[in-house]
């Protein structure tokens, strides 16, 4: 069991996808806000090492963000959504 805990997984979770031109990318600075192609209650993915294991809603704990897991994640879906 020593070797499995000494495993490290990178956890990202995948709120939402924007395209900007470039200039408008540069232009951005603090405070900036990035237009995300989901809304409020649409589920976000969640990656492990950058491939996609489950689906997820936001939930508040507070003062924390947190994520609840809602269902396995299909890599086909995963790629269907980034096109």
């Amino acid at each position: 069991m020593s070797q499995l805990s000494a495993v490290e997984v990178e956890i990202s979770v995948i709120l939402g996808r924007s395209v900007l031109p470039m200039y408008q990318l540069l232009r951005m600075g603090r405070g900036a806000v990035i237009p995300l192609d989901v809304g409020e209650k649409d589920e976000v993915w969640i990656l492990a090492n950058n491939h996609p294991i489950a689906r997820g809603e936001i939930t508040i704990q507070g003062e924390k963000v947190a994520i609840s897991i809602t269902d396995t994640a299909m890599v086909y879906d995963y790629d269907a959504a980034a096109a």
